[in-house]
């Protein structure tokens, strides 16, 4: 049975509602939700007896919803504030994604919704959008891009004083702090078995296809993989439902959970990573070495090619924040060029083992705040690109590319952004306008960010210059 109740394709979208009202009698709430250009679940908290309504009618949000920074503020050089006259667009349920929330005391429910303009053409500025137009165009060459997100977190203490670090979360089993990197550490997913249990149940709940989690390379960090989809849409909607179920069973257990790139400054930061494969229209792997071998076929460096040679116009999507440059640091498992190798984790771009018929090209530059609808996109479009363009992919890194390759990567997001607004690739397939408002957004949150004056200026400057 389907999350929503009812798996008939005739079904009428008020029926589905009703069919989860009748399965799930004591649900009193649903919120409803739509991810915004950073990544952030926005949203309302409706009634039960509104919910047929929504997937009949749908519901009203702003377009401004797409020009906020992260922190909610709308940014007016988006063009999608006043010049709309801030004017409601229709939004509508994702089929599949009417779900139970299990981390609440009361019952409740939750389903994401995707916006169309008035003229009910998909809108632009929305990042699902974004993802599907470059999914589209795979389809139009009969080819279908297979992937799977994987996702680090850390879980820490929800008591902070003011302008205080991050610390990590006490063991409900143990009483302590973890204070070591015990990565592949048995013992660090006993420390926190309750939480990682909750949420693989309310993966299963909510039809997550979460795999196994394991501990990372920082105190309290964990890494949680969804497995391989076909359907690229879908494994991102996936992952942003994987990131509110994480923050909401870690809530309930008294705990908060971050996605934050680089929480803490000594340690590893968090990465979002994306495996990806392609299948032509009899469902052959095309990176896959013809001859049975292991190296892959041309076509796999055509898309390492393509990955290289747009990896820096996508890396205001792939490090959409001021935190994440403080995770760009040699030697923390961060690749620093557009660098690829065999089962060589220091690259960009690599191949994992394994047999022929999985090889697939792992994008290990992202980190865990951003947007997974936009790294899919950048991704899967620098692939595309690389096999339609036949782009030569650079000779593959042997050993340490952190010790042979210079690093190539914008170091600032400033530079970044800059490489963002003036991309001809990014303006072909994610579109001028969705560019523009993108570049928006991002600058002014980045202006606003370096206008203000941290406590570390404090602590170095105030009573000593």
């Amino acid at each position: 049975m389907s999350p929503e109740g009812t798996s008939g394709s005739d079904a009428s979208p008020r029926l589905i509602a009703q069919s989860f009202l009748d399965e799930h009698p004591d649900v009193a709430t649903i919120d409803i939700l739509l991810p915004d250009i950073s990544g952030v679940v926005r949203g309302k908290r409706i009634g039960r007896d509104q919910l047929p309504g929504i997937f009949e009618e749908g519901a009203a949000f702003p377009a401004s919803v797409f020009g906020t920074d992260v922190t909610g503020d709308s940014v007016e050089e988006t063009g999608l504030v006043w010049e709309l006259g801030d004017a409601d667009y229709p939004c509508r349920p994702v089929p599949g994604t009417l779900v139970a929330v299990p981390w609440t005391a009361r019952q409740t429910a939750q389903v994401l919704l995707t916006m169309t303009d008035p003229n009910g053409v998909p809108f632009f500025a929305e990042p699902r959008v974004v993802l599907q137009r470059v999914f589209d165009r795979y389809k139009a060459r009969g080819l279908t891009p297979v992937v799977a997100l994987e996702l680090d977190f850390s879980l820490i203490d929800r008591k902070r004083k003011d302008h205080a670090p991050p610390i990590p979360a006490v063991s409900p089993v143990t009483g302590a702090r973890q204070a070591t990197t015990q990565v592949y550490g048995l013992d660090e997913l006993d420390d926190f078995e309750a939480v990682l249990d909750d949420v693989a149940n309310a993966c299963r709940l909510q039809q997550i296809p979460a795999m196994a989690a394991s501990a990372e390379y920082a105190p309290g960090q964990f890494e949680i993989n969804l497995t391989h989809e076909a359907d690229s849409v879908r494994a991102a909607d996936h992952a942003i439902m994987l990131k509110r179920a994480v923050k909401g069973v870690a809530r309930a257990h008294g705990m908060n959970a971050t996605f934050m790139a680089k929480p803490f400054s000594e340690d590893s930061g968090s990465g979002l990573h994306i495996h990806t494969s392609v299948l032509d229209a009899d469902g052959n792997n095309i990176f896959a070495d013809p001859e049975g071998g292991k190296l892959g076929s041309p076509t796999l460096e055509h898309a390492i090619g393509g990955l290289a040679s747009t990896l820096n116009d996508c890396m205001a999507l792939f490090a959409p924040t001021a935190n994440a440059y403080k995770r760009l640091r040699p030697h923390n498992y961060v690749p620093m060029s557009a660098c690829w190798g065999y089962n060589n984790r220091t690259c960009a771009f690599r191949v994992p083992a394994g047999s022929a018929a999985v090889t697939r090209i792992e994008h290990r530059v992202a980190g865990a705040d951003a947007n997974p609808y936009l790294v899919a996109a950048a991704v899967l479009a620098g692939i595309l690109h690389g096999i339609e363009t036949r782009a030569e992919a650079p000779a593959p890194i042997d050993g340490n590319a952190y010790e042979t390759e210079k690093p190539s990567v914008p170091k600032t997001w400033v530079a970044a952004l800059d490489c963002f607004a003036n991309s001809d690739f990014v303006a072909d397939w994610f579109g001028e306008d969705f560019r523009r408002v993108f570049h928006a957004v991002k600058e002014g949150e980045r202006r606003d960010f370096e206008a203000e004056v941290t406590p570390l200026e404090w602590r170095w400057y105030l009573t000593t210059v």
